[in-house]
């Protein structure tokens, strides 16, 4: 199986990183419930108060892009948008294997 990753850096709105750490955990409860999500994590560095970063790991490539098209999932990217000043790096990667997957 080739696995899919997307490892990306948000900057947000000045003051705006926990209304959208919140919204992007509401994300990964919902990535719960589809078996193709295999990983997704939401991490802060405190000496970056306006960084967020996102790690996901699925199936495959597929898997991620039919996920955004899911009706929870564009709610919440209709949500975060606004709250959202770049997207500083958005890598892909091809996770081989390792504790947790």
């Amino acid at each position: 199986m080739s696995r899919f990753g997307l490892f990306g850096e948000i900057t947000t709105i000045e003051g705006k990183r926990d209304e959208l750490v919140t919204i992007l955990l509401e994300a990964a409860e919902a990535m719960n419930t589809l078996e193709e999500c295999e990983l997704y994590i939401v991490s802060v560095k405190e000496e970056v108060p306006d960084g967020i970063w996102i790690t996901e790991v699925w199936q495959n490539a597929e898997a991620h892009q039919s996920s955004l098209s899911l009706d929870a999932i564009k709610n919440l990217i209709e949500k975060g948008r606004p709250l959202i000043k770049g997207m500083n790096t958005m890598n892909t990667f091809s996770p081989l294997g390792g504790k947790g997957l």
